[in-house]
């Protein structure tokens, strides 16, 4: 089965970043009878942008503009979708960062809140993060059945996390989404090597979806590098630079097999990972 990443350069303005992926989705090289799975970066439809208009973008489980917009897309262009984050109400003055599953009909399959949240000083022209200024941390792991096979979600800043992985893994993923908006600094240094050793420790697919290139008038900078690592670590597809797709079959089979060999996690020692309590 197919799965497709889309690179982008999102910005602050949410129609413009619509119909880039409207566009790209229009373009998608697929042939008809195949399921296919489209994985979209993080802030796909606001990247940037002041905790004001995060903020009024922000809308509820059942409701909200982006998400309708999201789901649209998936029904139109008939593809699953794990649809990027986007900024969803939480019970304090702050946001989610949800990542949504959408059928190839438009439903909701399973959401995701971003439970790591990048609060670091980087070397580069930005050089403050904190999102928990703006985002509330999610609560809970989410691990999804679809036709693709389970399909475990995680988040940018997550990727540094063995744990979480490992608690997907537990919960039966066989795939692990990635929306990710990794700085260039950040994702010079280390954007490949966490995706492999994710994949590798879990043996399991990881679907590296990232933004690219200058954002906003040049006030961040994100490193591109969207790429498909299969269980034994291989990089099986990747676009470094640009914008566009990035597309590899998932191999399930492939999977079992690696599994079966070297059973790491029958072999694992270690009591399994719970999710501690925080604000």
């Amino acid at each position: 089965m197919q799965v497709s990443l889309l690179q982008c350069q999102s910005s602050r303005d949410v129609q413009a970043n619509l119909a880039f992926i409207n566009k790209q989705l229009e373009l998608l090289p697929r042939q008809e009878s195949q399921p296919q799975l489209v994985v979209l970066p993080e802030c796909c439809l606001l990247f940037g942008g002041h905790e004001s208009q995060q903020l009024q973008y922000a809308g509820t489980d059942d409701s909200g503009e982006l998400k309708q917009a999201l789901s649209q897309l998936a029904k139109q262009h008939k593809v699953y979708m794990v649809a990027g984050t986007i900024p969803m109400k939480a019970d304090d003055d702050r946001v989610y960062s949800r990542s949504y599953l959408f059928d190839d009909q438009g439903a909701t399959l399973g959401s995701y809140d971003k439970l790591h949240l990048f609060d670091v000083d980087v070397a580069d022209g930005t050089k403050v993060y904190r999102e928990s200024d703006t985002f509330h941390p999610g609560h809970r792991v989410t691990v999804v059945d679809t036709p693709f096979g389970k399909i475990g979600l995680a988040i940018c800043y997550d990727i540094r996390f063995a744990d979480l992985f490992r608690a997907l893994t537990m919960a039966g993923a066989e795939i692990i989404a990635l929306p990710s908006a990794f700085t260039r600094v950040t994702g010079e240094a280390h954007w490949q090597v966490l995706l492999q050793a994710r994949a590798i420790e879990n043996q399991c697919y990881l679907l590296g979806a990232g933004q690219w290139g200058q954002h906003n008038q040049g006030s961040r900078e994100t490193w591109g590098h969207s790429m498909i690592v299969d269980p034994w670590g291989k990089v099986i597809a990747e676009l470094d630079q640009g914008l566009g797709w990035v597309q590899a079959e998932i191999d399930l089979q492939l999977l079992a097999e690696i599994r079966q060999k070297m059973p790491v996690q029958g072999h694992n020692r270690f009591i399994a990972p719970t999710l501690a309590n925080f604000n």
